[in-house]
């Protein structure tokens, strides 16, 4: 039976991504009929492939050449200044590997204005970062600090403000609110799987 809800869970948690995609802001992989195959809906090609921080009037301190984050949650047990590349939403190997994924076409802490989408497994793949990385996503409070260290060493924190729940196919979450740089994680839910978990947080200091 414990297998049984591994194997839901990976398929599961990585479904923010699943579902059909919102017209005009999602694509879709081809799927297999196996429990592993997955519709993943991911940002427009075109707007993953262009930098989120490539506009030089939005920074507002310098961007890295690694995009590479880390992550730290006190009230999350596995999330220690732990790693989390800036990836496709289809990239299962990088979400395998990693207790999260930085969604490819969505801003970065060192933007003005920016939404840092910050995605991980559930309960994940046993033995890898990625095994119960996310699993008490749902203990953090309004008011709890989430801090963020890109590769240049500077310090992101950010203050909860919001946690709710959506549709596999809302990708809405993922823009940016005008005049904020915010930080959004996002998991499934417990314990059906059927919708994602978004915790929502606003930047409030950076140390360099």
């Amino acid at each position: 039976m414990s297998l049984v809800l591994v194997v839901a869970g990976l398929g599961l948690v990585g479904s923010f991504f699943f579902g059909t995609p919102v017209a005009g802001t999602a694509s879709a992989e081809s799927t297999a009929s196996t429990p592993d195959d997955f519709n993943v809906p991911v940002i427009a090609e075109r707007q993953a492939e262009k930098p989120a921080d490539s506009d030089p009037e939005n920074l507002a301190s310098e961007a890295p050449e690694n995009k590479t984050l880390s992550l730290s949650v006190p009230q999350m047990s596995r999330l220690e200044d732990a790693v989390v590349p800036y990836a496709a939403g289809s990239d299962e190997e990088s979400l395998r590997n990693n207790a999260g994924i930085h969604l490819a076409g969505t801003g970065f802490p060192w933007e003005k204005e920016a939404n840092v989408y910050i995605a991980g497994h559930r309960l994940g793949y046993p033995n890898t970062s990625s095994f119960l990385a996310f699993f008490d996503l749902n203990k953090l409070e309004n008011g709890d600090e989430v801090t963020v260290q890109d590769a240049n060493g500077t310090e992101y924190t950010y203050r909860v403000f919001r946690s709710f729940t959506v549709l596999p196919t809302d990708v809405s979450v993922t823009e940016p609110i005008e005049g904020k740089n915010i930080l959004t994680l996002q998991t499934c839910t417990l314990p059906d799987y059927t919708q994602r978990l978004i915790v929502q947080a606003e930047k409030v200091e950076t140390i360099s």
